[in-house]
Order: C-alpha cells, then sequence, then structure tokens
C-alpha cells in the first residue's frame, strides 16, 4: 500500500470539501439540529424538575451521533462524487488499491469529525453554557468507537452504491437513521419493544450511548458498554470492509463504465 497514493486521494476530497457549499453541510446543519433539540430539552426541563441535567444528555447525544452520520456519510457520498463527476472509470483504472482509497477516505473523515465535534461542542456552549467537556477525556474513547459505527456502515453502504449504482444513491443519507431508532441514543435500550432491544443488543451503538449515559448521570466510565462496542464495530469493521471490496471486484469484472 502506497501513503503517497492513499495521501492523494485525502487530498482531492479535502479540496472539494473546503468550497463554501460544501462547508455550510458541515456547520449549517448541526447547528439547525442543536438549537432545536436545545430548545426542546430545555422546556422539558423547566417542565419537570425530576429530569435534572436532561438538555445536557440530550445535546451530548445529538453530537455523538453527528459523529456516526458524518463518518458514514463521508465514506458513501464520496463514492457517489466520483459517479456524478463521471470519474469512477478513470479513478479505479489506475494503480490505485481499494485499501489505499479507503484509507483515504477514512482519514478524511477523521479530520471533519474533530471539526464537526467541536463546533457542536462549542455551539452548546455558547447557545446554552452547556460543558460537554465535564464529563474529562473519557469521551475520547466513545467518540472513536463512534466513528468506527459510521465507517462500517459507509462501507456497508458504499458496496451497495459501487455495485448497483445512482439508483440505490439515497442509501448515502438514510442508512445510518435506519439504524438509528435501536441505537438507544436518546432514550434507554429497555424503552424499546422486545424486538427492538433484540436488534440494539447487536448494535455497537446502542452500548456506546447507553455507556455515555452511565458516564453523565452514574460518573463511571461504563467500560462493560464501551468494550462490547469496540468488539462489534471492529468485527463489522472488517466484514464492511471485505464487503465493499467483493463489491468493487464484482462491478470491476462487470465493467465499472456500464455505472457512469
Amino acid at each position: 500500500m502506497s501513503f503517497r497514493r492513499l495521501w492523494a486521494v485525502f487530498l482531492r476530497y479535502f479540496y472539494y470539501a473546503t468550497k463554501g457549499d460544501q462547508l455550510s453541510d458541515l456547520f449549517y446543519w448541526p447547528a439547525i439540529d442543536i438549537f432545536i433539540w436545545g430548545m426542546t430539552s430545555l422546556w422539558i426541563q423547566h417542565q419537570d424538575s425530576h429530569l435534572p441535567g436532561v438538555a445536557l444528555v440530550i445535546l451530548t447525544a445529538l453530537i455523538f451521533w453527528q459523529i456516526v452520520w458524518r463518518a458514514t456519510y463521508e465514506i458513501s457520498v464520496n463514492i457517489l462524487r466520483e459517479f456524478w463527476d463521471r470519474n469512477l472509470l478513470n479513478f479505479f483504472a489506475t494503480p490505485l488499491k481499494p485499501a489505499e482509497w479507503m484509507g483515504g477516505v477514512m482519514l478524511l473523515s477523521l479530520c471533519k469529525i474533530v471539526v464537526s465535534f467541536l463546533f457542536g461542542a462549542f455551539i452548546v456552549f455558547f447557545l446554552y453554557s452547556l460543558n460537554i467537556f465535564n464529563m474529562g477525556f473519557v469521551f475520547l474513547p466513545y467518540l472513536g468507537s463512534l466513528a468506527l459505527s459510521g465507517w462500517f456502515l459507509g462501507f456497508l453502504s458504499g458496496g451497495i452504491v459501487i455495485y448497483f449504482g445512482q439508483r440505490v444513491q439515497m442509501l448515502a443519507w438514510v442508512v445510518a437513521y435506519l439504524f438509528s431508532p435501536f441505537s438507544a441514543i436518546f432514550y434507554p435500550v429497555s424503552a424499546l419493544p422486545g424486538w427492538g432491544q433484540a436488534i440494539a443488543k447487536a448494535l455497537p451503538m446502542s452500548y456506546i450511548f447507553e455507556g455515555l449515559r452511565e458516564v453523565l448521570y452514574q460518573h463511571t466510565l461504563g467500560g462493560r458498554n464501551l468494550a462490547t462496542s469496540y468488539l462489534l464495530n471492529l468485527l463489522y469493521l472488517v466484514l464492511s470492509m471485505s464487503f465493499f471490496v467483493l463489491m468493487l471486484e464484482k462491478s470491476r469484472k462487470k465493467g465499472l463504465g456500464r455505472l457512469e
């Protein structure tokens, strides 16, 4: 694997991401979500004094969910970008290896995840004087696990897109939200019906958000939930990356030109 080619992939998408219309996607929608959910959670907290800190819990969950969505979005949408630019055939006709493309996109998404997270934390503090960093650096392993979740979802949807083409491009935007009802973002897994809890237990995201609530409410690391999330994430990431490479090779054999 060549780091130069990996870095070239990173730069290709990085330069595109610095355009004005792309920056609005990075900052505008998260700010709107934080404003709406922040006002809603503050109203709930004022209505029921038995729910202390509900605003901080909801807004923290919202910011952390943006990590999953951002990581998924960067992988699947950058595949689509090659379709839109009619560059897919040229791109994968080069000596570029799948692992180099995947590494470059993951590096870009990691940079944008950090920017998105810091921006969200700043907006929450600026609008509501709530500091999500009060939990200390314990949030870092949760942040890493969420990035892994987003990547495996991104490679899953990207593998489908690279094989079937633009007719399934909606997966780039919706795949993360297909799993969000079972990810226990704003409510515990126990709030779901029995069949929903079974799905939630198979998803690493549910363990992450359950662990985060332990950190915020009980001031403990939530180590068991965190460890389970990493085990599931690593398993799913290996499987989804293998699936992506398999779909790419199958698509190459059929001819990538058919997709443009």
